[in-house]
Order: structure tokens, then sequence, then C-alpha cells
């Protein structure tokens, strides 16, 4: 595990099945340094390294993470493998890895069996993205301070479509 928050403490985990996930997870790491959270990046494998993942999963809560996103693509089984040997919530981001365009890597990790929950985002950079910022809305639940930054961020996203807008106008 590589921490990636000088000085805070980890409270996401930002979980990968290879390193060719990297780019579009660097998304969801962009938004939690925005916001200041404190991550931790991880690279396993449900498959190639499944002892690891088992390790990471039973270990997470105990070392204060309260929320872990995992991207994955192909089979895109490691967010389920995670949620089934932990309690904290597990956000999965498909990844575009093969020939199926990620539908393959969607399908793998929305079809969990009833009792093992993973929330599950888009597709790539925008699924990465929602990701960060679901976990930044479950840990504003207990943070008012994050909760009014994050208020900001949507008003700001707001003003600038109305700022875009007003440029299509001048066209």
């Amino acid at each position: 595990m590589k921490a990636k928050s000088a000085g805070k403490a980890v409270v996401v985990s930002v979980v990968m099945g290879s390193d060719s996930d990297l780019p579009v997870m660097a998304e969801a790491t962009k938004i939690l340094e925005e916001f200041g959270i404190g991550y931790e990046l991880m690279l396993t494998s449900a498959h190639r390294t499944p002892k690891r993942t088992t390790q990471f999963a039973k270990t997470a809560a105990a070392r204060g993470v309260k929320i872990i996103i995992v991207g994955a693509g192909a089979a895109a089984h490691l967010a389920g493998v995670i949620a089934s040997q932990t309690l904290l919530p597990v956000i999965g981001v498909p990844i575009n890895a093969t020939s199926m365009n990620g539908l393959d890597a969607l399908l793998s990790t929305v079809q969990m069996p009833g009792g093992i929950p993973v929330a599950t985002m888009a597709i790539g950079l925008a699924g990465a993205k929602n990701a960060a910022l679901l976990a930044i809305r479950f840990l504003a639940l207990e943070d008012k301070a994050l909760s009014a930054r994050l208020a900001a961020y949507v008003k700001q996203m707001a003003r600038d479509v109305e700022k875009k807008h007003r440029s299509l106008k001048s066209l």
C-alpha cells in the first residue's frame, strides 16, 4: 500500500486490479486530493494475488479505512471479493480493458449476489470521479466542514455550466 496523503489519516483506499487501471483511478485520487481526504493506493488482484486481496480486505477497517473504491476491468471480480470480506462500503469502478469496452467489467461489478453489496459507478473516468464524490458524500454525513466543501463544489459546477452557456450565446 502506498499512502498518498501527507500527514492525513487514510480513510479511503483506492484499489486497482492492475497498474494499467491507474490512469482511470487517478481521476478518483484527484477528487480526494481536492477535498483533502487521506487515501492510499493499493494494487491487488482477485485472481492473481487472492491471499494479498484477502489480507487487505480483512485489515482495512482496523487500519482506519472507512470506504474502499475498487477499479477493475475484464472479469472485474475484485470489488465483490473485497466486499465479501469486509463490512466497509465498497464502491466499484468498471474499467474498459477489453474488446467489450468495459461492459464485461460493468456487469461483473454490478451483478453481486444478495448480501454482498457493491455500489457500482459508470465505466471509466466518470465512474472514478463519481466514486470519489460518493465516498465524500458518505464521509460528509459526519463531517460538517466536509459537507460545506461538498456543497460549494456542487454550486461551482452549476456556475461553470452557466458560464459555458453564456459563452455559447456569444458565438
